[in-house]
């Protein structure tokens, strides 16, 4: 099996979060054993525009469910992707954040 860097194994993770569902830059760290790294889950996100297959970025939000993110996407496509989904956003915030929020240690554990 080859060896993935960090963003591959991010891309991973993210590609796992179900349609209506969020989680956080810092959950998807603490995942992958590196907890202070979402900052670098952040940078992942800006560069996977031409990753294959997609990477749904728009279901990564901050830790208070900001959409902090959305400048990456251009004006509203982040908050129009996520209410495709049936994620309510109010004023760049994802309502019920806690109620959809999807942890990859809880979700994604064997």
């Amino acid at each position: 099996m080859p060896e993935y860097n960090f963003f591959e194994n991010v891309y991973d993770v993210v590609r796992q979060i179900p349609r209506g569902r969020v989680t956080s830059y810092g959950a998807i760290a603490a995942y992958l054993g590196s907890k202070q790294s979402s900052r670098i889950v952040g940078y992942a996100m800006m560069a996977c525009g031409t990753a294959n297959p997609p990477v749904p970025a728009h279901r990564v939000l901050n830790k208070q469910g900001l959409l902090t993110g959305k400048f990456h996407f251009g004006g509203d496509t982040m908050e129009q992707m996520l209410q495709s989904e049936g994620v309510e956003v109010v004023d760049n915030q994802v309502q019920n954040f806690n109620g959809i929020f999807w942890d990859p240690a809880i979700e994604l554990a064997l």
